[in-house]
C-alpha cells in the first residue's frame, strides 16, 4: 500500500524542492515588526496549499501573528501535526554566503543541501509532512487517518499567543496523539524520537553589602565583601562528585526504563569527541553517570553569569558594595520548578551573613516532560523510521526545553513525538543555516512510513 506512496515522492522530488523554495523566499520573521505582512503571507500560502490537497484550512488571527488550523477527515487515529512558519532574523547579514531568502543548493558534508533561513527550522520540517499527505492523497486518494495540522507563526518569539489560542481551541485541537516536527537525527544516521524534554528554572539574586564601594585598603578584612559571599554560595553547589547539594533536588527525579538507558548505550555516541569538539575532555557532571544520562536525563544547576566589582581594564581596589548571580536550573520528570526555588533561595538565603541581604529575580519556569512510550504509536513510529533509514531508531532524551510539548500534556492532555530530520550542524538560528536533501527526501518518506503503521495500530 505505501510502496505507490514512496515512489511517488521520490518521482516528484524536484517539485516538492521547488514548493519548499517558494515558501522559504517568504521573509516570516517573527519578532520584528517590519515583517509583520510577511508573517501574514506565509501563513496564507500554507492556508491554500493545505487547502489545494483537500484539508478544510483557515487563517486564524491572534493578538500576534496568525495561526493556521486545517483537518482532513479519515479512518482509524486522530493525529495532530504542529510546527512553526516563522524565522529567526538573518542578522548578521554579512556573514550569509547568499541572499537567505534566495534558496540555493549548495554542496555539504553529506551531500546536496537546501541553504535558506527556515529551510531546517522549521519549513523545510513542516513540508516533509505536508508532501507526505500530499503524495498519499495522489495516489490513494484519500489520507489513512485523520488529522489536524496545527502551525503558529510566533515560535521564534516565545509563542505569546499560542497558550491562550489553545485554550480557547481545546475541542478542536483535541487528537490522540500529537507530532512535532523540529528535532533532529542522532548523529548523521540515526533516526530518533525524543519522548523527554528538560524543564527549565531561571534565577537572578543580589547580594547587597555596604552602602558604597569601599577602598580595600581602609576597609579589607574589616567588612564583610559580597563578592565573597557569592563565591562562597556558587562554590558550595555542587558536590566533589558533581551532584548539586540543594535541600532535596533530586527527592522527585525519575529515572529512565532500563530498556530506554539500553537503547541509548547502544548509540554510537563518544564522550570524546562530544566534549573535543568544543576544547573539553573530561565530563564535570555526576560521576555516576554517562554523558547522554547527564544531558538527557539528570537536572542540573549552572551559573550563567556573575557580576561583582570592578571588571574593566587595569586594576581598581575596591570592596565591591553588591554582587549577583544569575542561575539555570535544568529540570527532569517528576521535579516542580517552584519546589526547587523555593528550596534553592532558602539555601541562599540562609548563606547571607548578618551585614548583607539578597534580592531576587525570577525568570519564568517550565516543567520537563515526559513522553508515555508504552502507547503503541511510539513503538509503530520507531519501527517506521527503522525501515526507512535501516539503522534502529531509537528513544532518546533531549537536553534542552520545548515548551509546545509540555503544552499539549498540559493543555490537551496529549502525548507528543518529536520526530525531525534535520542535523546539528544545519546552522538554524545562524547565518546560512540549511537542510540536506537527503533529510527532505527521507523525511517525507518517513512520514508515509509513520502514517502508515500508526493508522494500521
Amino acid at each position: 500500500m505505501i510502496e505507490p506512496v514512496l515512489a511517488n515522492i521520490d518521482e516528484n522530488f524536484d517539485a516538492k524542492l521547488n514548493h519548499l523554495k517558494d515558501l522559504l523566499k517568504i521573509k516570516s520573521i517573527s519578532t520584528d515588526p517590519a515583517f509583520a505582512v510577511d508573517c501574514d503571507a506565509a501563513a496564507d500560502w500554507l492556508v491554500s496549499d493545505l487547502q489545494s490537497i483537500g484539508f478544510d484550512a483557515s487563517k486564524r488571527q491572534t493578538p500576534g501573528h496568525p495561526m493556521v488550523v486545517a483537518h482532513h477527515d479519515g479512518p482509524g487515529p486522530h493525529i495532530l501535526f504542529y510546527g512553526h512558519y516563522d524565522v529567526q532574523p538573518v542578522d548578521p547579514i554579512a556573514l550569509w554566503e547568499s541572499d537567505p531568502f534566495d534558496p540555493q543548493i549548495i554542496e555539504a558534508d553529506l551531500g546536496p543541501a537546501l541553504r535558506a533561513r527556515g529551510s531546517s527550522d522549521d519549513k523545510g520540517q513542516i513540508m516533509t509532512f505536508v508532501e507526505a499527505c500530499r503524495s498519499w492523497k495522489s495516489v490513494h486518494g484519500t489520507l489513512p487517518c485523520k488529522i489536524t495540522v496545527f502551525l503558529e507563526g510566533e515560535e521564534e518569539s516565545s509563542s505569546p499567543s499560542l497558550v491562550p489560542f489553545m485554550e480557547a481551541n481545546k475541542d478542536e485541537l483535541s487528537a490522540d496523539l500529537v507530532l512535532i516536527c523540529d528535532t533532529t537525527l542522532f548523529g548523521d544516521n540515526t533516526p530518533a524520537i525524543v519522548t523527554q524534554l528538560r524543564g527549565l528554572l531561571g534565577e537572578e539574586f543580589t547580594i547587597h553589602g555596604p552602602k558604597m564601594d569601599l577602598h580595600s585598603g581602609f576597609f579589607g578584612g574589616a567588612a564583610m565583601n559580597p563578592g565573597r559571599v557569592l563565591a562562597k554560595i556558587i562554590a558550595s553547589l555542587h558536590d566533589d562528585a558533581g551532584r548539586i547539594t540543594i535541600p532535596g533536588f533530586y527527592d522527585d527525579v525519575e529515572s529512565p526504563s532500563p530498556e530506554v538507558l539500553d537503547q541509548w548505550n547502544r548509540l554510537d555516541f563518544n564522550t570524546a569527541d562530544f566534549l573535543g569538539a568544543v576544547g573539553l575532555s573530561e565530563p564535570a557532571g555526576e560521576t555516576s553517570k554517562s554523558v547522554l544520562e547527564m544531558i538527557w536525563s539528570r537536572p542540573t544547576c549552572e551559573v550563567n553569569g556573575m557580576e561583582c566589582g570592578y571588571t574593566g581594564e587595569g586594576f581598581k581596589t575596591v570592596l565591591p558594595a553588591q554582587a549577583s548571580a544569575k542561575v539555570s536550573f535544568r529540570l527532569v520528570p517528576g521535579q516542580d520548578p517552584h519546589k526547587i526555588r523555593d528550596s534553592f533561595r532558602k539555601m541562599v538565603e540562609g548563606m547571607i551573613p548578618k551585614d548583607c541581604s539578597v534580592e531576587w529575580i525570577g525568570h519564568g519556569t517550565s516543567r520537563a516532560s515526559q513522553m508515555a512510550t508504552d502507547h503503541p504509536a511510539f513503538e509503530s513510529a520507531r519501527e517506521a523510521l527503522s525501515d526507512e533509514w535501516g539503522v534502529e531508531a531509537a528513544f532518546i532524551g533531549c537536553g534542552g526545553s520545548i515548551p509546545i510539548a509540555g503544552h499539549f500534556q498540559n493543555i490537551l492532555g496529549l502525548n507528543s513525538m518529536l520526530i525531525g530530520f534535520g542535523r546539528e550542524n544545519d546552522a538554524i538560528h545562524s547565518p546560512n543555516e540549511k537542510y540536506d536533501l537527503r533529510s527532505f527526501q527521507k523525511g517525507m518518506r518517513s512520514w508515509v512510513r509513520i502514517l502508515d503503521k500508526i493508522s494500521r495500530g
